[in-house]
């Protein structure tokens, strides 16, 4: 069985079909990437993996597990992280303050507990400061730890916001658009780190982007939607030269 699969994904706002049966699998330790047109519905499946909203019918498997009806908290106890188009951060705290949110799901101490500062609590503290800190590492966030988000330039906010999502420690991380609103160098950089997250971390990860130059750099596999269905799916060359890929890109 497939490590994640959707199967006959559907998402419908009156007889506007966002997603229409969508099915596509990824596999343990792969990169997908999820290609198309602006209002193709790529983000939306992502709204429904995350259960932001609930598909109108199909499915969603994680590690053979049914989760379509999951609640949205329970998703990323599952292990799935996710990471938005439009960064959502806490503009007033500090880098570590945000990034230390991401281990929420981790925690496992009571309220009473943490009142009375148990030798429990203070070990949790220690030992999600020392996970977020790795994590600062890896994406050489070292001078910006102390520092208010409403300060920063936006392409290290976009780090941050990929930073949190991994301080969750997820299994499968979801990507949207991670390279948008990056210069060249900075989405060089996400390259780098989006293949280490596989090979160093052994993260699974399904993205959704519009550069096909990150899609080509780090994608496995890539599917193409147009109007909230599936045109195309195969290597990245493969779907970048399908007729229906191109005619839905360019026109015919």
């Amino acid at each position: 069985m497939s490590y994640f699969r959707a199967e006959n994904l559907s998402l419908h706002f009156g007889g506007l079909k966002a997603v229409d049966a969508v099915s596509f699998a990824v596999e343990k330790g792969e990169i997908l990437s999820i290609i198309g047109p602006n209002g193709a519905g790529k983000s939306s499946i992502f709204n429904l993996i995350s259960r932001i909203y609930p598909p109108t019918s199909g499915r969603i498997f994680f590690e053979d597990q049914d989760i379509t009806q999951e609640p949205p908290y329970d998703i990323a106890r599952l292990g799935i992280a996710r990471t938005f188009q439009n960064i959502e951060l806490f503009e007033n705290a500090t880098v570590l303050s945000n990034l230390l949110v991401g281990r929420h799901r981790h925690s496992t101490t009571q309220l009473w507990q943490e009142l009375l500062y148990l030798p429990s609590v203070r070990a949790g503290e220690k030992l999600h400061r020392r996970r977020v800190e790795q994590v600062i590492e890896f994406l050489d966030l070292e001078p910006y730890r102390d520092k208010l988000i409403s300060g920063l330039p936006y392409g290290v906010r976009k780090v941050i916001e990929l930073a949190r999502a991994l301080c969750s420690e997820p299994k499968l991380i979801l990507l949207d658009e991670p390279s948008s609103g990056l210069n060249v160098e900075e989405t060089d950089d996400m390259s780098f780190w989006i293949r280490d997250m596989k090979s160093e971390l052994g993260i699974t990860v399904l993205m959704v982007e519009h550069d096909m130059t990150l899609v080509n750099r780090v994608s496995d596999r890539v599917i193409a939607l147009n109007y909230g269905r599936v045109l195309a799916m195969g290597s990245p060359s493969e779907v970048q030269h399908h007729p229906d890929v191109v005619a839905a890109y360019l026109g015919t």
